[in-house]
């Protein structure tokens, strides 16, 4: 691991900052539209709840509940769905909020398992990288699910073995997060065919409690499989009701964890330093203008020590070409936004976002084995061809700039109600690679993409029993290299229609397309994949020599999501006593995806070996295949009684090819959650409980291993002695199951499946784990 000298400075700073701030103002939160009678209305309703943070809790009671927050994540206020506020479960999408009380019912090592009760939503991620990779509905990689951070565009991508997208994200600095699955969020963004997740970091409301002016959140934990450490301190002040100050810093680090069958997996140990800050003023009536920054500097060992078989050429070569690569990766965030919006001005409510964010990741290989061949590290040999020798070099670096920008106006006839909601958004990827002896600057090629839309959306309702939604997006794209120029440009549409012929039951239909333009790496990859020890099986057209020649495909087509949707939204209130309660959101969909982009190797053929050593494909590419079909059933359901609660989530996905029938590799594991729990002690003690069954898709093209079916239950018991006060211990995978969540690539030359991948994606096997929340504040 790298020192920590530097960044412990950073995070004593960040720590200082927090503890100079000493004054107060007035929070400000919104609340939704859709249920209320009067557009006006909604606006006062938003503004009176802001008044209302800054009454302080007299009453002990009073004080627990502001802690617990809200018990239905349904009712949370998301946005990202149309661009206006609503609750989750009002939205005529497939849209769920998950709160920061739900992140801390069950406190995460990383940000998989804040989602585990979402339904439709998995994750691809190596154990040996903190990076996160979203699949929603089956479709990942390149975009295909636009992922926001406080409204930044997160576009990072690294060619591998592996998710052919990442990014990265401490679950300790998230306030809350919005998820919206498949194209239904089309006007949010370009290319979120698979959807769109929205994480909020945490601000001085998540902080800062009604009636203080101040106030600071200590947090700490420790847990077993293997030294899992976490520290965190978050605090802000209002300086006075037209000012905020709000700051944060995290340190995270773990060891080599074990899977549930006892096996350590190598560098899965890491370590995090982390900090944000944000500054927020509301320079006149209605305006609120914040900037915000967010530093992340993670440091890690990624790669594997080859533990296969060596039976064939094809296996002892890759066993050749063990690698491990001590890396630092650094993630800066920066954002600018200016909001605007008064109860009595119905004609502009509006929110301007400016942002940049920047991911680089320097590496020094630090391990090699071999004995022989090209890939021996040795005294006088040039070395690995694919990664180098011990000492070498390489980086990545994504820039990403862009804009956000909607208005909202509200009008009124009779009982008809209309938002007219129009905006444009824009982002700019430039990529930089470099490595002094290897060729990862092949397999992720450098280049600028810039990517563009505007859109129009009306939404109208009629008394409280009808709603219609109509809306276009157009989206442009412009990629460029020394070598290569691609442009395009699509007009999406989208239509819902729900009712509401019954008090708390919503039915809707919705039909939208998406369109993602493609990426910089699947238009300009090019050149040969050396071998990395083996013996070279091609002779490509640079003269360069490998296992197989990367083609790039300047005429590669965007992708065209189509999907189809039925839902129903469930909504009841005093169901067996005056305060209990029952959401739900259920829904059936069918995304048609045109010109859907795979790599396509060519027809296999004899190699320069001969024939006594097999066919193999000697070129590959990304191409357009005619289109996917991904099809599925989702349910999302919680009961609240108050003193206890259950909820039964669950997705059931099924994708294809139907020109040939055969699976995809990214559809997710079918999964049923069952979470439950009960409040006692005045709600001072809660206990809950997770269980969470996975069945593997086994409908895959030749060559992957199927992820494993498997069972996860996890424990949570939380004690409030205090308002202030929160102490909990939580079991994970209490069962101590052994489990690899998804499929395994196989070999592009003898069909067995990627050792590095292999070997890093099993899950931890059980984790014990105790942590105290302390809150200070004063008025």
């Amino acid at each position: 691991m790298v020192g920590l000298n530097s960044r412990a400075y950073a995070l004593l700073l960040s720590v200082s900052v927090v503890a100079l701030a000493t004054a107060p103002a007035a929070a400000q939160t919104a609340t939704g539209h859709a249920s209320s009678p009067s557009q006006t209305q909604v606006k006062r309703d938003r503004a009176a709840r802001a008044a209302q943070l800054a009454a302080p809790a007299t009453n002990p009671r009073d004080a627990y509940a502001q802690a617990a927050g809200s018990t239905q994540s349904l009712d949370a206020i998301t946005v990202v769905a149309t661009k206006n506020e609503e609750k989750a479960v009002d939205a005529l999408a497939p849209a769920s909020a998950i709160t920061l009380q739900q992140i801390q019912q069950f406190p995460p090592n990383r940000l998989q398992d804040v989602f585990v009760a979402t339904p439709g939503v998995s994750f691809q991620d190596r154990g040996d990288e903190p990076s996160t990779s979203i699949n929603i509905r089956g479709l990942q990689d390149f975009g295909r699910v636009a992922v926001v951070v406080d409204g930044a565009r997160q576009n990072y991508q690294r060619s591998g073995h592996g998710a052919q997208g990442s990014f990265f994200l401490d679950p300790e600095l998230i306030g809350g997060i919005d998820v919206v699955r498949g194209p239904s969020a089309n006007i949010y963004g370009s290319g979120a065919i698979g959807g769109v997740v929205s994480f909020r970091t945490k601000d001085i409301d998540d902080v800062v409690r009604a009636g203080e002016r101040w106030g600071v959140d200590l947090s700490g934990s420790y847990g077993s499989n293997n030294a899992r450490g976490l520290g965190s301190v978050f605090g802000g002040v209002r300086v006075d009701p037209s000012v905020d100050v709000f700051g944060g810093a995290v340190y995270r680090t773990q060891g080599n964890y074990k899977d549930g069958a006892g096996t350590e997996i190598g560098n899965t140990g890491n370590d995090l330093a982390a900090g944000l800050l944000k500054f927020t003023v509301r320079p006149a009536d209605g305006h609120e203008v914040k900037i915000g920054g967010i530093f992340q500097d993670f440091n890690y060992d990624v790669g594997q020590f080859n533990r296969g078989p060596v039976l064939t050429a094809a296996q002892r070569a890759l066993y050749q070409g063990s690698s491990v690569y001590g890396t630092n990766l650094r993630n800066y965030t920066g954002t600018l936004s200016w909001k605007y919006s008064r109860p009595d001005d119905t004609w502009f409510d509006w929110n301007i976002n400016l942002y940049g964010n920047r991911t680089t990741s320097d590496q020094t290989k630090t391990y090699h084995y071999s004995t022989s061949g090209a890939g021996y590290c040795g005294a006088g040999n040039y070395g690995n061809n694919i990664s180098g020798c011990i000492g070498d070099q390489r980086g990545y670096n994504l820039d990403t700039i862009g804009i956000d920008a909607h208005n909202t106006s509200r009008f009124e006839y009779g009982n008809w109600r209309t938002a007219v909601t129009y905006g444009v958004d824009a982002f700019n990827d430039k990529v930089t690679t470099w490595d002094n002896r290897g060729n990862s600057n092949v397999t992720t090629p450098g280049g600028e993409r810039t990517v563009s839309g505007g859109f129009i959306q009306v939404k109208n309702n009629y008394a409280q029993w009808l709603e219609v939604i109509g809306a276009a997006r157009y989206d442009h794209y412009e990629l460029n290299s020394q070598s290569t120029t691609a442009s395009g440009s699509r007009l999406s549409p989208k239509v819902t229609l729900g009712l509401t012929p019954i008090a708390g039951f919503t039915p809707y239909v919705a039909y939208a397309e998406g369109y993602r333009a493609p990426s910089i790496t699947e238009t300009l990859i090019s050149g040969a994949h050396v071998t990395g020890g083996g013996p070279a099986l091609f002779t490509c057209g640079d003269g360069s020599t490998g296992l197989f020649c990367l083609i790039p495909n300047a005429g590669l087509r965007p992708e065209v999501g189509k999907n189809k949707e039925v839902g129903i939204n469930l909504k009841y209130d005093g169901i067996f006593a005056a305060s209990d309660s029952f959401r739900g959101k259920i829904n059936a969909f069918r995304n048609d995806v045109d010109n859907y982009i795979e790599l396509v190797g060519s027809a296999p053929q004899v190699s320069q070996l001969g024939p006594a050593f097999g066919l193999y494909s000697k070129y590959y590419q990304y191409q357009n295949i005619p289109r996917a079909r991904i099809e599925g059933v989702e349910v999302e359901t919680n009961y609240d009684a108050g003193t206890w609660f259950v909820g039964v989530n669950a997705a059931v996905i099924r994708g294809t090819n139907p020109d040939t029938g055969l699976g995809l590799a990214s559809i997710p594991a079918r999964k049923v959650v069952t979470t439950g729990g009960l409040r006692l002690l005045d709600r001072q003690l809660t206990i809950a409980a997770q269980w969470a069954s996975y069945a593997a898709n086994t409908n895959l093209p030749a060559g992957y291993l199927p992820g494993t079916s498997y069972d996860l239950v996890n424990l949570n018991v939380a004690y409030r002695p205090t308002p202030d006060v929160t102490l909990n211990f939580s079991i994970d995978n209490l069962l101590n199951n052994y489990y690899r969540p998804y499929a395994i690539p196989g070999s592009s030359t003898d069909g067995t499946s990627q050792n590095d991948i292999l070997f890093s994606s099993p899950g931890p096997g059980v984790v014990y784990k105790g942590g105290i929340k302390v809150h200070f504040g004063g008025a």
